[in-house]
């Protein structure tokens, strides 16, 4: 089939290499204009983009993807289909309607289950057992279209978000590659979504990692997960930020004698401390001080006298 594909991060790269290795014609890969990134500024490509010039596919990057001119510009690439994975506009009606079998989205949980930004971390954060990939014939709506086909992926027990997403990404790649096929010879029956069974997930921002100790220990620990490793789950100590990397339940422990406050750390061994929580207790086993270097309790313990009683975001 001849393909315009729309998308923008890591997580499209692999289906669009997929598709190309599976023989489809992508004419053009639309996808973000470039944005300077880091401290320095610098300009960067987006990871489509990148992909699509080692492919020598046509670039279109619009700020606007409805507007006129950015329609007119669409009307010059063939097209069968526009297949999109995270390209982070939303389509006209004019758009969704222009190929002959319309736009296709890879869409990474299991509609009608988090629909919307950021599905990947909020399946974790919410103790889900398995997500998946939705192949949806897109509509004018947020993630609302007829259900072409899914499959399920399971969520490991210390998953996280990076490495739920190379999961969910090579998921959606080997599907998309799948049902292409089934839908040019009109072997899809689309599903319509049980509206009653729909969530929205909106985007993540910094904001939504600050620890909050007085909740339970599995829900802080899923949090470190669920935002490993953007934005990250985070607290404070004597004004400065704490980033959590991986922590464990500590389902028993005789340390705690029930009266400290939430966020207080109860004991300290050579490779992690343990804080209380609301409910339980909370082992952390690597961390990161603002400024400083990613590592594991161990090492960060070398250099950081941290004792029983002190007090996170406190």
């Amino acid at each position: 089939m001849k393909i315009v594909y729309m998308g923008t991060p890591d997580f499209s790269v692999g289906a669009l290499e997929a598709l190309i290795k599976a023989g489809h014609e992508v004419t053009a890969a639309v996808t973000q204009p470039d944005k300077p990134k880091g401290r320095s500024g610098q300009v960067q490509f987006s990871p489509v983009k990148a992909c699509a010039l080692r492919y020598n596919i046509p670039v279109f990057q619009p700020d606007k993807i409805k507007t006129p001119e950015a329609i007119d510009k669409l009307k010059t690439y063939e097209a069968d289909v526009y297949v999109v994975a995270a390209f982070g506009q939303i389509l006209s009606k004019q758009i969704l309607e222009m190929p002959k079998f319309g736009c296709i989205n890879i869409h990474a949980s299991l509609l009608p289950k988090y629909r919307g930004a950021a599905p990947i971390n909020q399946c974790i954060i919410d103790g889900e057992k398995e997500t998946g990939i939705t192949i949806m014939q897109m509509d004018a709506g947020v993630d609302t279209g007829d259900i072409l086909t899914q499959k399920k992926v399971i969520i490991e027990d210390k998953e996280t978000a990076e490495s739920l997403f190379d999961k969910l990404s090579k998921a959606g790649a080997e599907l998309i590659v799948e049902t292409l096929p089934m839908l040019e010879r009109g072997e899809i029956t689309p599903v319509k979504q049980d509206e009653s069974f729909a969530t929205h997930v909106k985007m993540m921002d910094k904001s939504m990692g600050r620890i909050d100790w007085t909740q339970d220990a599995a829900v802080i620990e899923r949090l470190v997960r669920g935002l490993n490793a953007w934005p990250s789950a985070y607290t404070s100590y004597q004004g400065k930020t704490v980033k959590i990397w991986d922590s464990d339940v500590v389902l028993e422990y005789e340390g705690s004698n029930g009266t400290e406050k939430p966020g207080t750390i109860v004991s300290v061994a050579k490779d992690s401390f343990d804080v209380v929580c609301g409910n339980g207790i909370l082992r952390i086993n690597e961390l990161q001080l603002a400024g400083k270097k990613r590592m594991d309790t161990k090492s960060f313990l070398l250099g950081n006298q941290w004792k029983a009683g002190m007090c996170l975001g406190c």
